[in-house]
């Protein structure tokens, strides 16, 4: 059995991708110098939070992934982050490769609200490698690529926010339901509002304007004299 080894080597954002796409580079070994044809191999990556340190800042933005800080000892799990496929050419005892990840940015996805909280540093992530390799010098032989091959990496938190900046500007995402989305549609129509900016900021105001009319105000100064709540002129005051 040829033994496979995975290291990831950095990862950077694709800056021509339709969405939003992280590209791994993986240096691949295969023992022995061995000739491998093709490699079909799967990938899961997930993310590993008790493997760094946060700030309060970014403690509140994880609040409603793992609850208060005082219950991270149980509550900091491994978050799914991807699962991809990637077929690597031929190669003789080692080659370097590019996986590429789709990413989102749903915020109703864990992994998402996770890079979304950190404000810097580095991502701890693990990656789970599995697979079929087809090997040998004259023929080829079909050989299993185990399920304990692993490798770790540090994703730099920075790509993240680089790779979310192409694609959504100075932008955030929400998605709602359908009946939600067609009600705002309706409002935005009966208002003539020339963007989705636009609709959101203009119920704003309104839920603004009715919160304020609905908050008691105190009574003018006339009606407090007509109340007997303020001294008629010419009348003493207790000292």
């Amino acid at each position: 059995m040829t033994e496979f080894g995975f290291t990831c080597t950095g990862v950077r954002a694709d800056p021509y991708a339709a969405g939003p796409t992280l590209v791994f580079r993986l240096a691949v070994t295969a023992s022995g110098n061995t000739r491998v044809h093709a490699l079909a191999l799967r990938c899961q990556i997930r993310i590993e939070p008790a493997r760094r340190g946060y700030g309060q800042a970014e403690a509140e933005g994880l609040a409603d992934l793992f609850g208060e800080r005082a219950r991270w000892g149980s509550t900091l799990q491994p978050v799914q982050f991807a699962q991809v496929t990637l077929m690597v050419p031929s190669f003789t005892g080692s080659t370097e490769v590019d996986m590429a990840v789709p990413c989102t940015y749903d915020m109703d996805i864990a992994a998402t609200r996770y890079f979304t909280a950190l404000d810097d540093g580095e991502a701890p992530l693990l990656m789970l490698f599995s697979g079929t390799a087809f090997t040998g010098a004259g023929g080829f032989h079909v050989e299993p690529v185990p399920w304990d091959r692993e490798a770790a990496y540090r994703m730099p938190v920075r790509v993240w926010q680089e790779m979310i900046e192409q694609h959504f500007p100075g932008c955030g995402w929400l998605r709602l339901p359908r009946d939600a989305m067609d009600e705002l549609l309706a409002y935005r129509s009966r208002h003539a509002l020339a963007s989705w900016e636009a609709t959101v900021r203009a119920l704003l105001a309104e839920a603004g304007a009715a919160a304020s009319a609905s908050r008691p105000r105190p009574s003018s100064p006339p009606e407090r004299l007509r109340a007997g709540l303020l001294p008629r002129a010419g009348e003493r005051t207790a000292p």
